[in-house]
């Protein structure tokens, strides 16, 4: 059994165990999320698709952790004009385990 639910503006396929990594939820460590935009749900042979959502689905995750990922660097530059200019940026994440399915 798995769906596919939409977070943060990207959709993620998760099925009950999985940990995943979404964009920042303000919610603090070890509650639960509940996520109602469940755009498809799959049970073994039955497939039932949203328009846009499915009605009455629900996916339960809970928190595990907060965070931010790795550091990328921005450079930017202009030749021939002495401009430089660096920064860094690390996106905040979420860490997620799904508990549990309901179609």
């Amino acid at each position: 059994m798995y769906a596919v639910i939409e977070t943060g503006g990207k959709q993620y396929r998760v099925t009950e165990g999985d940990s995943i990594f979404v964009e920042k939820l303000n919610v603090a460590e070890g509650e639960t999320v509940t996520f109602d935009n469940v755009l498809l749900v799959s049970t073994g042979d039955k497939v039932s698709v949203g328009n846009p959502t499915v009605a009455g689905a629900k996916v339960t995750a809970k928190v595990v952790e907060q965070g931010k990922g790795k550091k990328i660097i921005v450079f930017k530059y202009k030749p021939k004009k002495n401009y430089r200019k660096k920064s860094g940026h690390r996106q905040p994440y979420t860490k997620l385990v799904i508990e549990k399915i309901e179609a």
